[in-house]
Parts: C-alpha cells; sequence; structure tokens
C-alpha cells in the first residue's frame, strides 16, 4: 500500500460525503486536531518521565484517541452519520477538570506557561486546542458542526489548563504567575466571607 494518493495534489481532499478545499476552516480544524494529539502524545511521554502520575499520563493517552473521535465526527458530514464524541465523553472530561482543580493549590493570578515541562507542554497543546475551537466555529457559520465536538474541544482546554497546573503541584513547583496580574480568582471560601 502506497501512503501517497496523489487525490489532494490539487488543493483538494476527501471527507465522508464529499470533498472540501484543503483549506477550509473543517480542515484547518482536522490539522490542529493532528498537531494538539501529537503535542499531548509527547505530553504523555513526558508525564511517564516526570513521575507526574499514571493517571495523568491514562489521561492524555486516552485524549488522543477522543481526539481522532473528533476528528472522525468532523470529517463525516452528512446528518445521518453516528457520531462518536457525545455527552458523556464531555462529562469525563468535566470530572477530571474537577479533580484536577480541587488538588491543585488556589489560582489567584493569571499564569504563565513554565514550570516544569511537562506543564509548558501541556499549555502549547492547550492553545493549539483553543485554535481547533476558532476553527470549529468557523466551520460552524457555513454548515453544520456536531456541538458534542465543539462542546468536547473547549473542555479540552480547560483541562489541558488544569493538567498543566497538576503537572507542576506535582513536580513541586510553583505555577508562573504573571507579575502584573492583580488578584482576579477568588477560592469560594472568600466568595462566602464578602456576602
Amino acid at each position: 500500500m502506497k501512503l501517497y494518493t496523489r487525490q489532494g495534489d490539487r488543493g483538494d481532499t476527501s471527507v465522508v460525503g464529499g470533498k472540501r478545499n484543503k483549506g477550509d476552516a473543517r480542515i484547518e480544524a482536522f490539522g490542529s486536531f493532528e498537531e494538539v494529539n501529537a503535542l499531548i502524545g509527547k505530553a504523555a511521554l513526558l508525564a511517564a518521565e516526570e513521575k507526574s502520575g499514571r493517571d495523568l499520563q491514562t489521561d492524555l493517552e486516552r485524549i488522543q484517541h477522543e481526539l481522532f473521535d473528533c476528528g472522525s465526527d468532523v470529517a463525516d458530514i452528512r446528518a445521518e452519520a453516528v457520531r462518536k464524541v457525545d455527552n458523556s465523553t464531555v462529562v469525563w472530561l468535566e470530572n477530571r477538570i474537577d479533580e484536577y482543580t480541587e488538588e491543585a493549590p488556589p489560582l489567584q493570578k493569571f499564569i504563565l506557561p513554565g514550570g516544569t515541562s511537562l506543564s509548558a507542554e501541556l499549555h502549547l497543546a492547550r492553545t493549539v486546542c483553543r485554535r481547533a475551537e476558532r476553527e470549529l466555529v468557523r466551520a460552524g457559520e457555513n454548515e453544520d458542526v456536531p456541538v458534542p465536538v465543539l462542546m468536547y474541544v473547549n473542555r479540552l482546554s480547560d483541562y489541558l489548563f488544569s493538567a498543566a497546573r497538576i503537572a507542576n503541584s506535582r513536580a513541586g513547583k510553583t505555577d508562573v504567575e504573571y507579575e502584573r496580574s492583580a488578584k482576579v480568582f477568588t477560592t469560594e471560601k472568600e466568595r462566602e466571607n464578602k456576602q
């Protein structure tokens, strides 16, 4: 089997149910999914090396498969297509975000990517994930994009932020605070005391 087909040499690519120009926002989103997936793959390796916890590595490996599912759902432009990403996929991410947020030190200021290599890599994956979300929104201006995929990609960037903070915390590093940041986040206890 040859890896090349020559079918895309004129700037178009196939999706389930048709063809799209490679500059189409939907196709741009595929590219971003691939990019964030590669970054998450590297982060999973770093998690194993930095001993940040098997749970983090396992999460990241699961997310790699879910990103393929997102790409599959977005690639199938048929209205009747059976989707792989659903609400339960989104809820799993939300639960992990909540667990990591609870474990991490309270966040009071804006933070910068850094601390550990793993944390920085997760922040990089987060920024690419945000781009994928913008591309999906743009694609949705002209045709339907599966809503659960949009929800998933939105939550994934939050997950990656939380995971980056956990990577620092578990390595005994503090998050790199933006030095000119005012206190922008309050704890639940601080909100209760104000009432």
